[in-house]
C-alpha cells in the first residue's frame, strides 16, 4: 500500500500557510518534497517537517535553528542528539523571553509613572488657570454694559 502524499495546496491548506510559504521552506531546503514534472508531491516526513517549521517558528526560533533541530532526526547524533539540542535551545528561548517580559513590565511601570506625573501636572495647570466658561461669561457682560 503506497504512503500518503499531498499535493502543496493540500498542505497549504491544512497548515493554513501560502503556496509561497511553503516555497520559501522547501528553497530553504527544510522540504524536500518528490517532483513529478512541475508538481511537487509531498510525503509525511515533510508534512512533519512542516508542522515542526512552524511549531518553530512560532515558539520564536529562527529558520536557522529550525533547521539544525529537523535535519539532526535524520543525520548523527539522531534523535538523542535533537532533544539534548532542542532543550537547549528551549533553555535559551525561555530567559530571552523572560528577560523581555521583565523588560516590558518596567517599561510599563515607567509608564505609569510618567503617566501619573503628567497627570497631576495638568491638573495643577487647570486648577491654576480661571475657568474658561467665567472667562467667557464675564467678556459677554463687558460687551452688553459698553
Amino acid at each position: 500500500m503506497p504512503a500518503q502524499t499531498w499535493s502543496i495546496a493540500e498542505l497549504a491548506a491544512e497548515y493554513d500557510v501560502t503556496l509561497r510559504t511553503i516555497r520559501f521552506y522547501e528553497d530553504r531546503g527544510l522540504l524536500t518534497p518528490e517532483r513529478r514534472g512541475t508538481v511537487r508531491v509531498y510525503h509525511p516526513r515533510d508534512r512533519v517537517r512542516l508542522g515542526l517549521i512552524l511549531r518553530g517558528k512560532r515558539l520564536g526560533f529562527s529558520l536557522d535553528e529550525i533547521a539544525t533541530i529537523v535535519d539532526m532526526y535524520d543525520a548523527e547524533p539522531g534523535e538523542e542528539g535533537q532533544l539534548v539540542y532542542l532543550l537547549d535551545q528551549i533553555t535559551t528561548r525561555r530567559a530571552d523571553l523572560e528577560q523581555r517580559r521583565r523588560d516590558i513590565e518596567e517599561t510599563l511601570r515607567e509608564l505609569n509613572e510618567v503617566e501619573a506625573r503628567c497627570r497631576a501636572d495638568l491638573q495643577a495647570l487647570r486648577d491654576r488657570q480661571p475657568s474658561r466658561g467665567r472667562q467667557t461669561a464675564k467678556a459677554v457682560g463687558r460687551r452688553a454694559d459698553s
